[in-house]
């Protein structure tokens, strides 16, 4: 059997490193590594590349492509600008980009009917509606690379439903239960919060991520872009799609059944379990990541979110509940925000106070292309961007 050929887009950042550590455990006979691509990190990808020897590697950046193009000339690896080349070569595409930017990477994905392995939340949040369709394409799969998601993707697989048919599986689901963190601020009320410092928000108690991603977790803003992305990949009602704060982050999410069962997926956490599921699925990789040593695991607690100090949260379920380009405003707003606190241009509770003002102004337009995404992103994007301005 020839190995299952795989491209990472976003390759030197966590997800993608992490995957390219799933692909040397499981070993050259099972996977091959035919693509990878970064906006910018020359050296990562020029060793990512010497290791691999992709057919191909993507760079956003014009200078950096040039530097990478010197470093790997002689190895016969095509060196291209745009992200989307590197699906064709591909069986499954590991999508890892940051943010709004790796929309582009999704759609094309699916519409070459291709797996997959999202962990791109930001894309399927802002274009929801224009993702959807896609998903339809034969040979496209969508497979979850968030634990969270992943974990409900295990659990829906214990339904005959599932096997069959998705949207049947509505019919033996009574809620999806994901679980959060609490971040490195839970505990703490807002006027506690109210100096924290950029290192203190980027300690993140359980989890290893990059910097945006963390700080979402601090403001339980990633756990309400992931309650928008549980509705969109399942298409569970967002009056059946709970969130509870687990620390220990063992219990990755739960779902509960109409006849009272909830199945869980457990594991210690490690984001190349849920990687490796999108690599191998249907089936699972044989290197195991995450085991639990249950002799050692004395506890695992559960709280409600404090819906007040972390009112990201709301504003995620208020956006997906409008619909339309609303989540993409939120989750714009959101990343301008997050840039500028890592900035150090305003304070940690800023955050969500510019996503509820941005929120508040959404046109209630509803995007029919990409181009309605892209525009939407960009409207709020100055909104945000004059908010900041102003608290300047």
């Amino acid at each position: 059997m020839e190995p299952v050929r795989v491209a990472i887009a976003g390759s030197s950042g966590s997800i993608g490193t992490q995957a390219l550590d799933v692909v040397r455990a499981e070993g050259p006979d099972r996977y091959r590594v035919v693509a990878l691509g970064v906006a910018t990190a020359v050296d990562v990808l020029i060793d990512q590349a010497r290791e691999f020897r992709p057919d191909m590697v993507a760079v956003a950046d014009p200078a950096a492509r040039d530097a990478v193009a010197a470093a790997v000339s002689g190895l016969g690896i095509e060196v291209v600008a745009d992200m989307t080349t590197l699906v064709d070569p591909a069986d499954v595409v590991i999508n890892g980009v940051v943010g709004f930017a790796g929309l582009p990477v999704t759609t094309e994905t699916l519409r070459a009917g291709r797996r997959l392995g999202l962990a791109n939340k930001e894309s399927l949040i802002a274009a929801g509606p224009i993702v959807q369709p896609l998903r339809a394409t034969p040979g496209a799969e969508l497979v979850p690379v968030d634990s969270e998601h992943c974990a409900i993707h295990q659990c829906l697989r214990s339904s005959v439903a599932f096997r069959d048919a998705h949207p049947a599986v509505h019919d033996e689901v009574r809620r999806l239960v994901l679980t959060a963190s609490g971040g490195p601020f839970r505990g703490r009320t807002l006027a506690e919060l109210a100096d924290v410092t950029r290192d203190e928000a980027l300690a993140h108690p359980t989890w290893s991520m990059g910097p945006k991603i963390t700080i979402d977790s601090s403001t339980l803003m990633n756990k309400g872009l992931e309650v928008i992305e549980a509705h969109e990949l399942f298409g569970v009602d967002f009056d059946a799609i709970d969130v509870v704060v687990h620390p220990q982050s063992v219990v990755h999410s739960m779902v509960e059944f109409t006849d009272g069962s909830t199945i869980a997926q457990l594991s210690m956490p490690d984001m190349r379990l849920p990687i490796g599921y999108a690599l191998g699925y249907p089936h699972r990789i044989g290197t195991p990541f995450g085991t639990i040593d249950w002799t050692t695991l004395s506890r695992l607690d559960f709280e409600p979110p404090d819906r007040t100090t972390f009112r990201a949260l709301g504003l995620a379920y208020e956006a997906g509940r409008v619909g339309g380009t609303a989540p993409a405003w939120l989750s714009a707003a959101n990343e301008t925000a997050v840039d500028a606190f890592l900035a150090g241009r305003i304070a940690w509770a800023q955050i969500a106070e510019i996503c509820a003002q941005v929120l508040d102004e959404h046109d209630g337009a509803v995007p029919d292309t990409v181009d309605d995404v892209i525009d939407a992103d960009s409207a709020a994007r100055r909104r945000a961007t004059a908010l900041l301005d102003r608290m300047a």
